[in-house]
């Protein structure tokens, strides 16, 4: 007789369903798991022989043999320590059989027998969801994976509370979704001093999702600016969240089971590999711009990134999305983000004061944000100056709003695109848009045509520049309340654009 469990591999953010058979004959003695399991799974056999020992239960003197299938499928990760024991016990008859198959299951197993949190326990649940199976899961976990909702969440503490549930002697009780970890907002737009025209860049991108580049000397708060960028975005919805937490459980990053409403805000120091940005290495994990899927992905020192890793970047901020393809993994991550880079003007930064500046000026100016290609430099929407703040500013009380009045403006720009796009599937901001539904609600009036038509004449604008001008000029008449593009909102989205020159 072959007892079955079941529980997930997983190919990015989504998990299969992996059935465990396990067959208990007569023969040699032995233990053999098979179905294509990576290390961590053939050494299951030890800790589940070992977590066995600790409850009392010998293992008989036959061949047992756990059999993973699709044979075909890679299996990765200690989290198969569970099921395989569940599947084990079963064909013991320790456990009903048909109790065990209406789980789908997953955990690591101490050798004490307790169990131990694994990742993945949140896309785990939504496949048990759809399976119509309940999920059991190590105690850590079952915070997290009850934020689904939508199928029973079990989590033990240890295989001998999981085996009395499973015959009755003290059923476990179903898990509940934990708190909602609140947002954390320490620091606030009001702390920086000057650079009215950089913060309004920000505001406007934070509203439309446009992608920002901040060029200025070292010290000029091209940082600081970026780290108040989370801060005046709206809160995550319910959809969003749920997106974000999948790829966060999978990198093991969500804590005590919360789910947080507030963006996420990656900064890679600019030594990260390609596999650190895009996704990749063992596994095809997600990268930093997977992290980032949903909220802000800053990039200090955007020149010194490797040339190959910045190239990458190109098709991911398209499309909102990323193919890790391996040799033995072709993984699709979700990467919805907005993209703040910052630079130095040139390498020793001063190229704007003459009396600082090193003897290649200008030259080293167009040497070094030369290595930012015109394919990508053409995909920021914004791109502001941010010049050095005199010592006598800085003694000055601060005068500026703060983050939460321009957050304000921000969420009712965002709450009017929500209603513009309400029936427009894939399309949650203005920095979205494109085809017959961006020429109806972004076509300028008269006066506004005018104009872009004359920058796109003078200046050579690509057919992506115009339409990412005419994104941004949405965005600033939304901010406005104006239900129509006009001439001032297009100017101000012209200056934007060739803040450096006409090189896109």
């Amino acid at each position: 007789m072959v007892a079955k469990a079941y529980t997930v591999a997983f190919e990015g953010v989504e998990a299969r369903i992996v059935e465990v058979q396990c067959a208990v004959a007569a023969g040699l003695p032995g233990f053999s798991v098979v179905g294509l399991p990576d290390k961590a799974v053939s050494e299951a056999k030890e800790r589940v022989r070992a977590a066995l020992q600790a409850m009392s239960i010998a293992l008989p003197s036959k061949k047992i043999t756990i059999n993973l299938s699709p044979a075909d499928l890679p299996k990765e990760g200690s989290h198969f320590d569970l099921p395989i024991a569940l599947a084990l016990l079963a064909a013991l008859g320790i456990i009903p059989m048909d109790e065990v198959e209406a789980t789908v299951a997953l955990g690591e197993l101490s050798l004490d027998g307790r169990l131990m949190p694994v990742i993945g326990a949140l896309p785990a649940a939504m496949a048990a969801a759809e399976e119509d199976r309940a999920l059991l899961c190590p105690l850590a976990c079952g915070a997290e994976a009850a934020w689904v909702g939508a199928t029973q969440v079990l989590a033990a503490a240890s295989l001998d509370e999981v085996v009395r549930h499973y015959t009755g002697q003290s059923p476990l009780t179903p898990a509940e979704a934990g708190e909602v970890v609140p947002n954390r907002h320490d620091r606030d737009l009001r702390d920086v001093k000057g650079q009215e025209r950089a913060k309004r860049a920000m505001e406007i991108a934070a509203a439309g999702r446009h992608h920002m580049l901040m060029v200025g000397t070292p010290g000029s708060g091209k940082s600081m600016l970026a780290a108040r960028m989370a801060g005046i975005l709206p809160p995550l919805s319910a959809a969003e969240a749920l997106e974000t937490s999948m790829v966060h459980s999978l990198a093991g990053l969500l804590t005590e089971g919360g789910i947080s409403r507030e963006r996420p805000f990656r900064e890679p120091h600019h030594t990260a590999s390609m596999a650190a940005i895009v996704g990749g290495g063992k596994g095809a994990k997600p990268g930093e711009i997977s992290l980032a899927h949903n909220g802000v992905l800053f990039l200090d020192e955007f020149p010194e990134f490797p040339r190959a890793v910045l190239e990458t970047l190109r098709q991911p901020i398209e499309t909102g999305e990323v193919m890790v393809a391996r040799a033995n993994a072709h993984i699709r991550y979700p990467c919805r983000f907005l993209l703040v880079a910052a630079a130095n003007p040139c390498r020793c930064g001063y190229l704007s004061e003459p009396s600082r500046a090193c003897g290649k000026a200008p030259l080293c100016g167009d040497d070094y944000l030369g290595r930012i290609s015109g394919p990508l430099m053409d995909r920021f929407d914004l791109r502001v100056e941010v010049p050095p703040v005199s010592y006598t500013d800085l003694d000055l009380p601060a005068t500026g709003e703060s983050s939460s009045s321009v957050a304000d403006r921000v969420a009712r720009a965002r709450s009017r695109q929500t209603r513009r796009f309400a029936a427009t599937p894939g399309m949650r901001v203005n920095a979205d848009m494109e085809g017959s539904l961006l020429e109806q609600v972004a076509t300028p009036d008269t006066e506004g045509r005018a104009l872009i038509s004359k920058v796109a004449e003078r200046f050579g604008l690509s057919a992506r520049g115009y339409h990412r001008v005419l994104r941004v000029a949405r965005t600033i008449a939304d901010l406005d309340g104006a239900e129509q593009v006009r001439q001032p909102h297009i100017a101000e989205a012209v200056s934007y654009r060739l803040a450096f020159g006409p090189k896109a």
